[in-house]
C-alpha cells in the first residue's frame, strides 16, 4: 500500500508552509522531486531548499525526470498523453524506492486542488491497480499570494470572480457576466488581446520568492511593460510562474 500525500507548498517560500505540510514532509518515507530539464533547474532547487529547511529526520529525497508534453499534438490529447507518461514515471520511482509500500510525498506548487494535475495522475495509478490512499495537505495558492502582495480584495462587493487560464482568455475573450478575472497558466500574455479600455491589471511573478516582481495599473499603460518584463525575467531565470487579476469598470458605472 502506498500512502500518498500531496502537499501544497505555496509559492516556494518556506514561510508559506503550514504546520501540517511540515509534519507531512517529515513523516514521509520518500519525497519525489520532479526535474524538468536544465532550463528549469531553479524549480527543483526551490523544492530542495524547502526540504533542507524543514526536514529533520531520515526522509529520502529523490529527483526524477519529468516527461515533456508534446507541443505538436492537440492540447487535450497532449495533456492526456503527458499525464499517462507522468503516472508511468511515478510508478517506476515507487517500484524502485518503495517496493514494499510506504508513505510517499509530492510537493505541489500552490494547492493541489487549483490548476494542478497531481490528483488526476494519482487516479490513473489507482485505476491501473496500484493500492494507494491519497491525502491532500492544502497550501497557499498563487491567487492568495497575488492579492496579498498587492493588498487588494479578490472581488468587488457582492460581485463574482472567474478563475480561468490564458489559453481560454485568448481563445474566447472576456467571458460575459463577470467583471473580475483571475488568470493563471498564461505563457503568452493573453491580456494583450483584450480591449484595455477601463481595465486594471494586478500582476505578480515569483510570488513570495526573493526575486518577486509586481506591477499594477491601467492595462493600456502597464500591459506592454509586463510583456517586456516577463520576457526578460524568463530569460534570466530560465522559467517563470506568474498570475494576474483583471478588473474592468462595470457597464454603466
Amino acid at each position: 500500500m502506498i500512502d500518498l500525500h500531496l502537499i501544497g507548498t505555496g509559492t516556494g517560500n518556506p514561510d508559506h508552509l503550514t504546520r501540517a505540510a511540515i509534519a507531512a514532509m517529515n513523516a514521509a518515507d520518500l519525497i519525489l522531486l520532479p526535474r524538468k530539464g536544465d532550463e528549469k533547474s531553479d524549480l527543483i532547487d526551490v523544492r530542495r531548499a524547502l526540504c533542507a529547511e524543514v526536514l529533520t529526520g531520515q526522509t529520502q529525497v529523490i529527483a526524477f525526470d519529468l516527461p515533456d508534453r508534446d507541443p505538436d499534438t492537440p492540447y487535450r490529447d497532449a495533456v492526456d498523453q503527458w499525464h499517462d507518461a507522468i503516472a508511468d514515471a511515478w510508478a517506476a520511482q515507487i517500484a524502485a524506492h518503495l517496493p514494499n509500500g510506504g508513505r510517499l510525498a509530492l510537493l505541489v506548487w500552490g494547492d493541489p486542488s487549483l490548476y494542478d494535475s497531481t490528483l488526476r495522475i494519482a487516479d490513473r495509478l489507482r485505476a491501473g491497480g496500484m493500492a494507494m490512499t491519497v491525502t491532500v495537505v492544502p497550501g497557499i495558492t498563487s491567487l492568495q499570494a497575488l492579492t496579498a502582495a498587492h493588498a487588494i480584495p479578490l472581488n468587488d462587493v457582492a460581485a463574482p470572480v472567474l478563475i480561468t487560464t490564458g489559453r481560454r482568455l485568448r481563445e474566447a475573450g472576456w467571458p460575459d457576466g463577470v467583471d473580475t478575472l483571475a488568470v493563471m497558466l498564461d505563457g503568452k500574455c493573453a491580456f494583450d488581446t483584450l480591449d484595455p479600455a477601463g481595465v486594471t491589471i494586478w500582476w505578480g511573478a515569483y510570488l513570495g520568492m526573493a526575486y518577486e516582481e509586481l506591477a499594477s495599473g491601467p492595462l493600456a499603460t502597464v500591459g506592454p511593460r509586463i510583456v517586456a518584463d516577463r520576457a526578460a525575467l524568463r530569460a534570466r531565470h530560465g522559467w517563470i510562474m506568474d498570475i494576474y487579476l483583471l478588473r474592468r469598470t462595470p457597464a454603466g458605472a
